[in-house]
């Protein structure tokens, strides 16, 4: 490689990760806008896990997993709210990681969901959110903190 196109590529490299880190790029306010929603977001409904303000969570929970707790859903869902805190907790910290755990988390919700009758729609919705988690994993590569 020659000296020329060194530098061409160091000088590349290094405007790139300037951009990366240029707050008024489209794809740093995205990022900031996704970390944000899904920080606060799994820590909320995993709070109220305990507290049902939001909604009634057992709702969610189909008859088939209630009763494979010998009717303890309540407390499972407790144990959910506790992993949701963790999750939005970790998205906070680690977004590169743990946007891809509430992704799959997201995903596992699906599946159950669709285990209920009546509750298509909000597996759907889920799965949009899911898709947001990812591309939150895919902004965090260059807008992350390391």
């Amino acid at each position: 490689m020659s000296t020329a196109s060194g530098l061409h590529a160091d000088s590349a490299g290094l405007a790139a990760t300037h951009a990366a880190h240029d707050t008024t790029t489209s794809s740093h306010q995205a990022y900031r806008i996704l970390h944000f929603g899904f920080t606060v977001a799994p820590i909320l409904a995993g709070v109220d896990k305990f507290f049902n303000v939001l909604t009634d969570w057992s709702k969610y929970l189909p008859d088939v997993v209630n009763n494979l707790m010998g009717g303890h859903g309540h407390a499972l869902m407790m144990g959910v709210g506790v992993v949701e805190v963790v999750a939005g907790i970790g998205v906070a910290l680690k977004p590169r990681l743990f946007s891809y755990v509430v992704a799959a988390w997201l995903w596992a919700i699906i599946i159950n969901l669709l285990l209920i009758p009546g509750y298509f729609d909000v597996a759907l919705r889920d799965f949009g959110l899911s898709l947001g988690a990812l591309a939150l994993g895919r902004l965090s590569v260059d807008h992350a903190r390391r």
